[in-house]
C-alpha cells in the first residue's frame, strides 16, 4: 500500500494542473515545397483543451488514492 500514496499524489498535483490550465498548443511543422535546393515549410499550431471533467476525474482518483494509502498506512 506504500505505493498508493505517491501515486495519488501525482494524479492529484496532474488533476489540479489540468483543472488550472486546461489548454495546451502543440506546433507541427509540414514540409510543403521541394525544389531543387529549396524547401519551403509550413508551421501549424494546434490549440488541445482538456475536458474539465477529465481533470476532476484524476483529480477525485489522485484524492482517493491518497486517503486510501493514509488510511492504510495507519
Amino acid at each position: 500500500m506504500k505505493q498508493l500514496i505517491p501515486l495519488g499524489a501525482i494524479l492529484a498535483v496532474i488533476g489540479f494542473i489540468l483543472l488550472a490550465y486546461p489548454f495546451f498548443t502543440t506546433q507541427q511543422t509540414k514540409e510543403v515545397a521541394h525544389i531543387g535546393s529549396l524547401h519551403v515549410d509550413e508551421n501549424q499550431q494546434e490549440t488541445h483543451m482538456v475536458p474539465p471533467i477529465l481533470s476532476g476525474g484524476i483529480l477525485a482518483v489522485g484524492v482517493v488514492l491518497l486517503a486510501g494509502g493514509l488510511v492504510n498506512r495507519q
